[in-house]
């Protein structure tokens, strides 16, 4: 089936409705036969209705005319549905949202070409005029849709026309496009549209009337029909267009929401506003795309940074801007930069954010440029059942369920990055786990991991299903049970790491999948691997204080300042009179240049001149001014500088744990902290402890993927460690204020 097969139907149709309009003896002026909705568009597949409409002027009679036009049209043997309603009628009746969507394609078949043009005008006018109105109800109206027939590109039994990513969302994509609010259209949106008109076509022929949904069993003569290899094939073809007109819609729904919000000042503006948030990379009207200046072919990271940064904001990923990032990126070193790691495990923890970023990436092909192995797995169907996604939107369920589960784990790192490859060896003839291992450890090496993570990752891609099916399928209780899983899993971090995978497998692959029952047994397993171990499976790292290097002071005055440019960045040096409050200061006066921390140490170090209170700084941006930064920790320090809100925790965000490590140290409190990495989130507890009195003898802060885990190692005033009354007020006071 084709285009012109379908403007031929059409053609056919439209003479039959003219002959029919003659012969009941229409009149020229006041009266006319419209085609609205796909017949309107000219796209009639072989089962389609002939969708018409009789329109008149208020003050022209019809008398008997609609019963005489219609007789011929059944006798015809076409599918017939029709209304007759006067011009006022009609603009009542397009308070109906599906009414006013199929009258946006009204076309003039007989009568009054002149009544047909004043309807079409009349319908888009109104459409524009009313869009900020009723667009919100379509988008309800299409939600509610989708919760009912599920994607297009994931269903089992997916309906081509009704299904998110189908024909009805392309239809209102180019309602979008009416309202003159959003750009919706795109040369890729009307190819799937097309191609998925074909395929709905050889559908109804398949099926004999008018049913759009596909069984199972028509995947393999779809295919003979539409020329593919197979079953297989002929399910990616059509799972790739619905997953393409869905991303687009996606996309669309987003910039329309915008729009919609967009600022009364905003409004006015001929360029729009470019916010700064990483080096290269700025916000601009909900969706991430380059600062002014930067060149891709520059920085090898960009695509990856910009990625995490539109999913961790949850904003769109520009998809012009990541097209071009694509296409003049060079490609990534090998092993992997550590800015290029990191941002793909932000990435991946990114929760609601990372599903539409990811399927941007994937439509223009930037997933390739960073992990060519996805191509294996690309919506690939599952052969169980029990699977409610593809193989690959599988994956990045999974890793959005591993997202939700880092707090627990001392390496949420490699857990997001096992998540990521733990099916990479299905499409292969050999068991996918079994495969999969020399691929993730392909892959985790690539990325610059250590040898040690590589084989921690490999493992758990090797062995993900293991605790899931000894659990289930043996004694929990029995000690042979328990054996055979140490012999793959030999140590507590590591079956930390396999219990959460295992969690966010099952969540992802479906409800059915993750009982209560089954984490039960899950969990009594874990138990007594962990005691079997002799370490209890917790997210509590057990720290060893390091010794700290000497650093000389360089400047004389109140606080020196020095900035070390390196690969990744920066090191902010700050020596200053040892203070309490001192790296409150420090970390408000970057907080003020809206400077990201992404690691931090601090120390007290005696000379001859004095106690001095040392701190060292990772930040992403080399171009600081030393000067600046001194002017910004002075003014903190004097209460002239208005620092940035504190961060506040996001809804559906991790709560923060806040412990006390008892055991950790004889001389001061240990506090350990994790959270999310938000900007501010150190000046907040530094802050929050210099309130309380309390000095920070040394300070350890790191940034795992999305996640801070700082330590901080506090004292009295004088080098006293806090009572434990103290520290319970302390750790309460930090949890209070982490949390807003």
């Amino acid at each position: 089936m084709t285009a012109a097969q379908r403007q031929t139907r059409a053609t056919s149709a439209d003479e039959l409705c003219r002959e029919a309009y003659a012969a009941s003896c229409g009149p020229v002026t006041g009266v006319a036969l419209v085609a609205v909705g796909g017949y309107g568009r000219g796209e009639l597949a072989p089962h389609s209705d002939l969708d018409v409409v009789l329109v008149h002027d208020d003050d022209v009679p019809l008398g008997d005319l609609g019963h005489t036009l219609w007789y011929p049209l059944w006798d015809s043997g076409r599918r017939l549905d029709h209304s007759v309603r006067s011009m006022s009628e009609m603009v009542e009746a397009a308070a109906d949202l599906r009414v006013a969507l199929g009258l946006l394609d009204a076309r003039h078949l007989a009568g009054d070409p002149g009544l047909s043009l004043r309807l079409r005008t009349t319908m888009l006018a109104d459409w524009r005029r009313q869009a900020r109105t009723r667009l919100p109800d379509l988008k309800a109206l299409t939600r509610k849709r989708h919760e009912v027939t599920g994607e297009l590109a994931h269903a089992s039994v997916p309906d081509v026309k009704e299904a998110e990513g189908g024909l009805r969302d392309a239809g209102v994509l180019r309602a979008i496009e009416a309202s003159w609010l959003v750009d919706a259209s795109t040369p890729a949106l009307e190819a799937a549209r097309v191609m998925l008109l074909d395929v709905r076509d050889e559908v109804q022929e398949l099926a004999g009337r008018p049913s759009d949904r596909i069984a199972p069993e028509m995947w393999g003569p779809l295919a003979e029909r539409l020329d593919l290899a197979d079953a297989e094939a002929a399910q990616r073809h059509v799972r790739s267009l619905g997953r393409r007109i869905g991303h687009l819609s996606r996309l669309a729904w987003r910039r329309t929401d915008a729009v919609m919000d967009r600022t009364t000042g905003e409004k006015g503006r001929r360029t729009p506003a470019l916010e700064r948030i990483a080096p290269g990379i700025a916000l601009s009207r909900g969706e991430v795309v380059l600062d002014a200046g930067t060149k891709p072919a520059d920085d090898p990271t960009l695509l990856l940074r910009a990625a995490a940064e539109a999913a961790s904001r949850d904003a769109v990923l520009a998809p012009s801007t990541a097209a071009r990032l694509v296409r003049e990126c060079t490609e990534l070193p090998v092993p992997w930069p550590a800015p290029a790691r990191d941002a793909l495990v932000r990435l991946l923890a990114s929760g609601p954010g990372l599903l539409p970023v990811w399927e941007t990436l994937d439509e223009i092909g930037g997933i390739d440029t960073f992990l060519p192995e996805w191509e294996q797995i690309r919506l690939l169907p599952h052969a169980s059942t029990i699977h409610r996604f593809t193989v690959d939107r599988h994956v990045v369920e999974t890793c959005a369920e591993a997202g939700s589960l880092i707090r627990g784990v001392r390496r949420p790192d490699l857990l997001l990055v096992a998540a990521l490859l733990h099916d990479i060896g299905k499409g292969s003839l050999h068991d996918h786990s079994v495969a999969g291992e020399p691929l993730a450890r392909k892959v985790v090496t690539r990325m610059g991991f250590t040898d040690l993570d590589a084989e921690v990752v490999a493992s758990l891609v090797r062995w993900h299903l293991l605790l899931a099916t000894l659990a289930t399928t043996r004694d929990p209780d029995d000690p042979a049970t328990t054996a055979e899983l140490l012999t793959h899993v030999p140590d507590g971090a590591s079956l930390e790491l396999l219990r959460a995978l295992t969690e966010a497998d099952a969540r992802a692959t479906s409800s059915a999948a993750w009982t209560s029952w089954r984490e039960s047994l899950i969990d009594r397993l874990v138990t007594r691997a962990g005691a079997a171990l002799g370490a209890e499976v917790s997210h509590v790292v057990a720290l060893e204080t390091v010794p700290v290097p000497d650093v000389v002071r360089r400047e004389s005055g109140a606080v020196s300042v020095e900035i070390t440019p390196h690969e990744v960045g920066a090191t902010v040096t700050v020596i200053a009179a040892d203070r309490v409050g001192l790296l409150a200061d420090v970390a408000g006066g970057l907080a003020a240049l809206r400077v990201p921390v992404k690691a931090a140490r601090a120390w007290a170090q005696v000379d001859s001149e004095g106690e001095w209170g040392v701190s060292a700084w990772e930040v992403p941006d080399a171009y600081l001014d030393p000067a600046v930064v001194r002017d910004r920790i002075r003014r903190v320090a004097e209460g002239t500088q208005r620092l940035p809100s504190p961060p506040a925790r996001g809804v559906d965000e991790l709560p923060p744990i806040v412990e006390v490590r008892p055991a950790a140290s004889r001389q001061s409190l240990v506090l350990e902290i994790r959270t999310s990495d938000r900007p501010g989130v150190v000046h907040l507890v530094l802050t929050t402890l210099a309130d309380l009195g309390l000095t920070v003898a040394s300070a350890h802060v790191s940034t795992l993927g999305p996640q801070a885990v700082d330590v901080f190692y506090v004292q009295e005033v004088g080098g006293v460690r806090p009572t434990e009354e103290r520290a319970a007020t302390a750790a309460h006071a930090v949890r209070g204020a982490l949390e807003g």
